[in-house]
């Protein structure tokens, strides 16, 4: 069955993620001012990928489609020191945040939430939050600094890429690789295919 993906979300990442497991998805960001009301890493992205999703879903040309469709919304976070790390606002925050991870272990948390629409039936929501665990080695001030101040690290949640530069602090991951850049997808592909259309 052809089902269409539309992707409640601007980053190229998910993107090119979903397209490696060989899904084209339809981009549509959501504006919607995302709000949570937990302090739990797992419950705030758990709360803003629902946010995401459900906004697009609710757009009427998607509502009266006749194909049937997953609308994917997703949100990541790092955890660390008891704090939740989004994207920084600066290289100086970015600075912060690499400090914070150096020499230590923390948390990437991707809520991800499936919305399956079916011509004549009520949509059905499927949501589910990964967690991987990332050691990374200690790091000199000056390392902190140089990679803090390149453009890398200032669209990304803990202000650092996986699949960039930092690659080369990162000792060893326990989880979803993907996960970390951006959305877990062998859990998504999964989700999907035990769907029953």
């Amino acid at each position: 069955m052809k089902v269409r993906w539309i992707l409640a979300s601007a980053s190229p990442r998910r993107r090119e993620i979903l397209e490696q497991i060989g899904i084209e998805p339809e981009v549509r960001q959501s504006h919607l001012e995302e709000k949570a009301d937990s302090a739990d890493p797992a419950e705030v992205v758990r709360q803003l990928s629902l946010q995401k999703a459900a906004d697009i879903a609710a757009q009427p040309d998607l509502q009266t489609c006749g194909a049937p469709m997953i609308v994917l919304g997703a949100d990541t976070v790092v955890a660390a020191g008891g704090k939740i790390l989004g994207k920084p606002r600066d290289h100086g925050e970015a600075a912060d945040m690499i400090r914070l991870l150096q020499g230590s272990t923390h948390r990437v948390l991707t809520g991800v939430t499936m919305i399956f629409l079916r011509p004549g039936k009520p949509a059905e929501t499927v949501a589910f939050t990964e967690q991987t665990e990332v050691d990374v080695a200690p790091m000199s001030e000056a390392e902190i600094t140089a990679y803090a101040d390149s453009p890398e690290p200032m669209d990304k949640a803990g202000a650092y890429a996986i699949q960039g530069g930092f690659a080369a602090y990162v000792m060893r991951i326990r989880g979803s690789y993907s996960n970390v850049v951006g959305l877990p997808a062998a859990q998504v592909y999964e989700t999907a295919r035990k769907f029953s259309w």
